[in-house]
């Protein structure tokens, strides 16, 4: 019984690292914390927080001193913002349709990323799925 909650954990922090590598080390390890406690319950607790944390901490994402100059691009290319009618949050799937996304310079390391402006806001998103990763403020 042992071997099968372990090996519960592994696969889902392998499922789930894409995920939790997404959001940054502490919205990582929460992230990952949850979903290896509801895969393999508190082994997998333990084992997705510190899976997440790692991932979330070397995804690639705008570091606290780039988001500001970012941030000041983003605005300064006045791209048109979609007006979305929900919650801005990291992990929000924005719709297929009607939003545009914009490649980030390569000075701001993020290449496996997009950007839109979402109701005035400049968000980080993974392209292939759509999802919020960043918000940049």
């Amino acid at each position: 019984m042992r071997m099968n909650k372990f090996a519960l954990a592994a696969i889902g922090l392998l499922a789930l690292s894409g995920v939790a590598a997404a959001q940054g080390v502490v919205d990582g390890a929460a992230e990952g914390s949850r979903e290896g406690k509801r895969a393999a319950g508190p082994v997998g607790a333990v084992v997705g927080g510190v899976a997440g944390a790692v991932g979330g901490g070397v995804a690639g994402l705008l570091g606290v001193d780039q988001r500001p100059r970012f941030r000041e691009y983003a605005i300064h290319e006045h791209h048109k913002s979609y007006d979305y009618d929900r919650r801005v949050d990291i992990g929000v799937v924005l719709p297929e349709e009607g939003v545009t996304y914009y490649e980030v310079p390569s000075e701001y390391e993020a290449p496996m990323y997009k950007y839109a402006i979402v109701n005035g806001q400049p968000v980080l998103v993974d392209p292939q799925t759509h999802r919020i990763v960043q918000i940049i403020e």
